[in-house]
């Protein structure tokens, strides 16, 4: 109880006490918004409130239960009236819209845990940046992720065009276009030439996503981002990661 409402029978209907009890009740007036502001910003996902290391430890680590076949059951029917108010993922995955490919399934996560941009070649255009830098700033997501995979279409489609000088139909130069550069840097390397392009153009975006200014490179030089590149094989669905520039890949 209040301490100005712990007054005696007889000193009820002194100027003091309605000057204490209207006292009280405008404290606890002004405080109800903050508690209620406060209540209604509590991330629907607890669990998901982690630091970068932690975030990518838990995506290898899922990724993990599902190479073994060993997922977890999630309850996505109670999982609904918790995320209807808002959101707080634990990591963004920059990933190819390939069909094999799905993010949720290969980190072995529930809805509201990944933040997903796909896009043939999983390259960072400019809507793509907005995406993420979105869930940087608004969702506070801690870790961003760029995931290709190996026998990538996209990537061998700009191959094949560059090498034969080529023009393919319709909105597809966009994408040959994007993936160019990891083509080009990769031409000549001993090994498998697709392969060699589709870990170069992973690593290429994760240093364009490391350097978008002004959010995404301010929230990497502060700690509160890391962003890192893998890739997806397809024959086991597991994910190896590509080293981030600041420690190796676990």
């Amino acid at each position: 109880m209040c301490q100005f409402c712990e007054i005696t029978p007889s000193s009820r209907t002194s100027r003091r006490f309605f000057l204490a009890a209207a006292a009280c009740t405008a404290v606890s007036l002004a405080l109800a918004p903050a508690v209620t502001a406060k209540e209604a910003k509590r991330p629907p996902k607890r669990q998901n409130v982690l630091p970068p290391d932690a975030a990518l430890d838990r995506l290898v680590k899922g990724n993990l239960r599902y190479v073994d076949g060993v997922s977890r059951r999630h309850d996505f029917k109670h999982e609904r009236k918790a995320l209807a108010g808002g959101q707080n993922p634990f990591a963004g995955i920059l990933s190819c819209a390939d069909s094999r490919i799905a993010p949720e399934y290969a980190f072995d996560t529930g809805r509201g845990d990944l933040f997903v941009c796909r896009v043939a070649g999983n390259f960072a255009s400019d809507e793509t940046i907005a995406s993420l830098e979105y869930a940087q700033s608004v969702l506070g997501v801690p870790l961003f992720m760029v995931l290709g995979h190996d026998s990538c279409g996209a990537v061998d489609a700009a191959i094949k065009s560059l090498k034969d000088n080529t023009t393919l139909p319709g909105h597809l130069p966009s994408l040959v276009n994007a993936i160019a550069p990891a083509v080009k840097a990769t031409a000549g390397s001993s090994g498998d030439r697709l392969a060699n392009a589709i870990r170069q153009n992973v690593i290429d975006n994760v240093a364009k996503l490391k350097s978008a200014t002004p959010i995404l490179s301010a929230a990497v030089d502060q700690g509160k981002l890391r962003i890192v590149g893998a890739v997806y094989r397809l024959v086991d669905g597991k994910v190896e990661l590509v080293a981030d520039g600041m420690r190796p890949a676990i």
